[in-house]
């Protein structure tokens, strides 16, 4: 995993051969960001990264001046990754929360700036998760929300949709909450 940008850029990490994520390419993650940083100035933001992975959104949030990153994952060998990256930058702007996403929707009353989700792409309750997202206390009036999909997904007619973007075989679908 390599961090693109920012105050860690160019550190790269060994990920465990028995990770079970599917990690957003490096040049998925690095046109989506292009376009983030064309919509908001990530200095002092406060970031929700879902379904965390290996941690390679997160990092790139907290490199780029990010004042709070939430990553919540359920997966252990992802949760020790992230953890294991954690001690070697001796970072603590990142908070891991192993946990269920679903839960932590449901019960997280903290609002944020950007909230991020890459759900596993075949997870029974994929189509459910960007409205679970927009209708949760987490949203506040301009959070970005950006979802992670196979291009099988399509979420153009849920509120706040902004655009669709398309790296290879990468989908995000951006919103913009409105009140």
């Amino acid at each position: 995993m390599r961090i693109i940008r920012g105050i860690y850029g160019r550190r790269r990490f060994d990920v465990p051969k028995n990770i079970t994520a599917r990690p957003t390419t490096d040049f998925a993650r690095e046109n989506l960001f292009n376009i983030i940083d064309n919509l908001i100035d990530l200095e002092g933001k406060t970031v929700l990264d879902l379904f965390a992975g290996t941690g390679a959104i997160s990092w790139e949030f907290v490199s780029r001046g990010c004042s709070s990153v939430t990553a919540v994952e359920q997966a252990p060998v992802q949760v020790n990754f992230i953890r294991s990256v954690k001690e070697k930058l001796g970072d603590q702007t990142l908070r891991l929360i192993r946990g269920d996403v679903f839960k932590f929707i449901e019960r997280s009353h903290e609002q944020y700036d950007i909230i991020f989700a890459d759900p596993p792409y075949d997870h029974q309750r994929f189509a459910e998760i960007p409205g679970l997202i927009l209708n949760s206390k987490m949203v506040k009036d301009g959070t970005i929300v950006i979802v992670e999909h196979n291009k099988s997904h399509d979420f153009s007619s849920l509120p706040g949709f902004s655009r669709h973007l398309v790296y290879g075989s990468v989908n995000f679908s951006i919103f913009i909450v409105n009140g």
